[in-house]
């Protein structure tokens, strides 16, 4: 059966008419910065829809709860247990009941693990109960990111592995996604892949706008037409909407969202006692009940290494009578600190150091200072990460000095500890004017052999704000440190992995 639903207008007045049952088998991908009207397309797109397929919302605000009460959708508080999750996801099945789960309130990692309970579970329903339903995600750049978070892998990964099933297996088992995003860049390429029809809003990122372009199949000069779209408009494309890109406008709701766009208001007559109003605690609340904390995070195994290292096992005779012995000499300050940069400039010139992790290396330095002796506690593993990141961009110690470097290590704690190793050899070409290190150099900075992750990374920092990437006029690649005032030379992309660069460990 095949049912048109109306969707809003196109030119001319003409309705915008959005096949459902082609949708079941195709999906849909909506992109549109915050404000575009990306919500309120989901809106008309679950009303119109309501009558003829079971709908399923993963709302991580609580935007769409207010469904229930004209649409008869049953509300599910994300905050269950992955178990009682799973279970009402197979009974919604079962029972072919519209529903909205709703992760107001939770952390992200929480979200995302409820989020990839529920889903998991519509996903394992019994073949008999595969029947269509329509899962719209809110919000997907949150529960299938593109590059690692603030949230442990765990959860990353398991929320990451629920979207892949929904978008690219999901349709056998009558699951059909739709998933909306403000940002291109930071959902994962392998599920925004798997959509055939496309709703692209207003966007105003250069890298979002080219990635909307190549989905919709145009030019890259015409991916400026994102920035002018007003609210609520859009540009349609895919076998349930259009086999060419087509502006439409969204039509009106029926429901309205609990929170709204905020509206100027005048500020209330200050009264008279302001400030006992401010300063002076309310009696009730010495009586609310703390908020609930979140259970303490497994403690990784480089801090327990670390803590063995400290640990004094208990003496055998052979060693108290070794005790009894003149105690070694404390080491001052300055004697520590070069014995610990003998040491890291041991593990780093290790020709195989780059392509290992920073836990076994640490493991590594962890045992060589047990071997050596060195008294007093450990370097904690952050530090470690920070100091090898800095001895890998192979500063000399005149640069080290300069007022450029102390800046680019300011802002290299902008990103994450695995990439700032990236960053600094970046700034560090840019300071001395050197040529943009390859693909390669790069990839092997980050510890990988993939050139294509390299360029991914310099996206990412032109996504931050740090970097701005461009070419010259035979293609080599620039990359400038707006905060720095500085850019490195043009450099081949494509170039081979050149011999790394003269290290001073004792500039760090």
């Amino acid at each position: 059966m095949q049912v048109g639903i109306d969707m809003g207008t196109v030119s001319g007045g003409a309705p915008a008419k959005l096949d459902i049952e082609e949708l079941l088998a195709t999906r849909l991908l909506v992109q549109g910065n915050s404000g575009s009207g990306k919500s309120h397309l989901l809106r008309r797109l679950l009303e119109q829809s309501a009558p003829w397929v079971q709908q399923v919302i993963i709302d991580p605000e609580g935007d769409f709860v207010t469904l229930a009460d004209k649409y008869g959708h049953v509300v599910v508080d994300g905050e269950r247990t992955e178990a009682e999750l799973v279970g009402i996801a197979n009974r919604i099945r079962q029972h072919r009941v519209s529903c909205v789960l709703t992760l107001e309130g939770l952390d992200l990692e929480e979200q995302m693990r409820a989020a990839a309970a529920f889903l998991n579970g519509m996903f394992d329903a019994d073949r008999e109960h595969w029947y269509p339903v329509l899962v719209v995600v809110d919000e997907a750049q949150m529960f299938a990111p593109s590059v690692a978070g603030d949230v442990s892998e765990d959860a990353r990964k398991m929320s990451l592995g629920a979207m892949t099933n929904l978008m690219c297996r999901g349709r056998k088992r009558g699951l059909a996604g739709v998933i909306a995003t403000q940002r291109l860049a930071k959902l994962a390429k392998n599920v925004a892949a798997e959509a055939s029809n496309f709703l692209m809003g207003r966007t105003f990122l250069d890298i979002d706008m080219a990635r909307a372009a190549d989905l919709l199949g145009m030019d890259r000069r015409q991916a400026e037409m994102f920035r002018d779209l007003k609210r609520g408009n859009f540009v349609a494309l895919g076998p349930a909407l259009s086999r060419r890109p087509l502006p439409i406008v969204i039509g009106s709701v029926e429901t309205s969202a609990r929170s709204s766009s905020p509206k100027l208001m005048p500020l209330p007559d200050a009264p008279q006692d302001v400030e006992d109003l401010i300063f002076t605690p309310d009696p009730e609340e010495f009586t609310r009940p703390m908020t609930r904390r979140a259970p303490p995070a497994p403690r990784p195994t480089t801090d327990i290494l670390a803590e063995l290292s400290r640990s004094v096992p208990a003496a055998s005779p052979a060693a108290q009578e070794q005790s009894q012995r003149p105690a070694q000499p404390e080491l001052s300050p300055e004697a520590r600190e070069e014995r610990l940069n003998a040491v890291l400039s041991e593990i780093i010139d290790d020709p195989q150091a780059a392509y290992r992790t920073d836990a076994v290396l640490y493991q590594d330095f962890l045992v060589r200072l047990r071997m050596r002796r060195l008294p007093g506690p450990p370097m904690a593993m952050r530090e470690f990460r920070r100091r090898v990141a800095i001895s890998r961009a192979g500063v000399d110690k005149e640069t080290a000095e300069t007022p450029g470097w102390q800046t680019a290590l300011e802002l290299s704690v902008r990103v994450s500890d695995d990439l700032q190793g990236v960053f600094l050899l970046l700034a560090r070409a840019a300071l001395l004017a050197e040529p943009c290190p390859s693909d390669m150099r790069i990839a092997k900075a980050y510890g990988t052999h993939s050139a294509r992750r390299a360029r991914r990374l310099l996206g990412y920092f032109e996504e931050q704000g740090l970097v701005v990437v461009h070419s010259d006029f035979s293609g080599k690649r620039i990359v400038a440190f707006p905060d720095l005032d500085v850019q490195t030379s043009p450099g081949a992309p494509d170039a081979q992995d050149e011999e790394p660069v003269e290290r001073q460990h004792a500039a760090e």
